[in-house]
């Protein structure tokens, strides 16, 4: 297991550039099981879960060209209708192959996945969707098996916005006769940029509010430019913002990270927007703020953890509530051992700013955790060790390197 040695105290200042955002790669990827021609997708992130998926599809019978940042996946033979448990379990993403498996073989045998442990993330709602358009679904302990003899278009309301039960009924629906109506859908930046490939592969889609529909249509390969990582950017601001210094990302969508900036500006930073880049500063300090997550256009549940550890140092008191991921608390424990005073009731976190972190040896529990632990560690007086390395890496892209461009001292070492 690498560890991340982060030696504390720097104010981070300068540019850098932001990847695609992996939470649209994954879908996009997926997307190419729809048609038998060529995908072409470009700004692909160098990631861990972006390998999983590409192995997926490998495993279905795809073949998976790389050249940098661009990734092609055709045809290479007939595909298969059973999805590979290893990689399911490892990446929850890997679910949405069923839809699309279904669709065009009829049949389709996937384990039930794995991930992050922040919360019970259920499938229920995938598979109300793919029932809802006429597949028969038959649940065990590890896997679920879904066949259809034809898809059919139908109105399917969603309980809750689920991004991946959206993305899961977007991609089915294109191969369903007749119109799919999905309402309560999730339109997080990601979601409509998986909207915008299908339209690129020929799909009929109208997104209205949160009510998307989807006619049948013919699909064909096509070519696409994944949209900027708003989580990666709004990580790398607070790398910043927790520092008492000024970050810069480059070649990002500033509408995309609102909710996040309006959030910055309530804690006393400075924002400045110009064309794709953002520049956050916060050299005159940071002061306590309440924060509510949601689903988009709320405030990004990925970057709850990254904010409370910007926040452990504010001025007064702030809290979180976490209203889409039950076990988004991971970070807590880390967090109090560089010496932050967070207490936690239910889905509120509450945190009291100190007035100084003190390094420590910590565990990253995931993706966001993990983040959230190095920006405490770059906060901290002292040197901390940050274990679990390869958490972190499934959703950052080369962080190690893009924390020294901006003057953090960090050293990537075997434990």
């Amino acid at each position: 297991m690498d560890v991340l040695s982060v030696e504390g105290g720097r104010r981070l200042a300068g540019r850098v550039h932001i990847e695609g955002a992996k939470n649209a790669g994954l879908p996009a990827c997926v997307a190419s099981l729809l048609v038998d021609e060529g995908v072409v997708i470009h700004r692909v992130p160098q990631l861990r879960d972006v390998s999983t998926i590409l192995f997926t599809l490998g495993s279905l019978g795809k073949r998976v060209v790389r050249n940098g940042g661009s990734v092609v996946i055709s045809e290479d033979g007939p595909l298969a209708a059973e999805a590979s448990a290893y990689s399911v379990r490892k990446m929850r993403a890997s679910f949405l192959v069923l839809g699309p498996l279904v669709g065009r073989l009829g049949r389709a045998v996937v384990p039930l996945p794995g991930g992050c442990s922040i919360g019970a993330r259920p499938v229920d709602l995938h598979l109300l969707g793919l029932r809802a358009l006429g597949a028969h679904v038959e649940e065990t302990a590890s896997a679920v098996t879904v066949t259809a003899e034809r898809l059919r278009g139908a109105r399917v309301e969603f309980s809750f916005p689920s991004v991946g039960a959206t993305e899961q009924l977007l991609m089915t629906g294109t191969l369903a006769s007749g119109v799919t109506e999905i309402v309560n859908a999730a339109v997080e930046p990601e979601v409509l940029d998986l909207v915008e490939l299908l339209r690129a592969m020929g799909a009929e889609i109208e997104v209205e509010g949160r009510t998307i529909r989807v006619a049948e249509a013919r699909l064909h390969g096509a070519e696409h430019t994944l949209i900027p990582d708003r989580i990666e950017a709004g990580t790398l601001l607070l790398a910043g913002v927790a520092t008492r210094g000024a970050v810069t990302v480059v070649d990002v969508r500033p509408d995309h990270l609102e909710p996040f900036l309006a959030v910055l500006r309530a804690m006393g930073v400075d924002v400045a927007i110009e064309g794709g880049d953002v520049t956050a500063s916060a050299a005159g300090g940071t002061r306590g703020v309440d924060i509510r997550t949601a689903p988009h256009p709320g405030f990004p549940t990925d970057l709850h953890p990254q904010t409370a550890a910007a926040l452990a140092c504010a001025a007064g008191t702030s809290q979180i509530v976490e209203t889409v991921f039950e076990g988004r608390y991971t970070y807590v424990d880390g967090m109090r051992a560089m010496g932050a005073q967070i207490s936690t009731d239910g889905r509120t976190a509450t945190i009291t700013g100190v007035n100084g972190l003190r390094g420590a040896a910590v565990e990253a529990p995931d993706i966001r955790a993990g983040a959230a632990l190095v920006l405490g560690a770059l906060a901290a007086h002292g040197t901390s060790a940050v274990s679990g390395l390869d958490k972190i890496e499934r959703g950052y892209d080369k962080l190690p390197d893009k924390l020294q461009s901006l003057g953090a001292n960090v050293e990537r070492r075997e434990a």
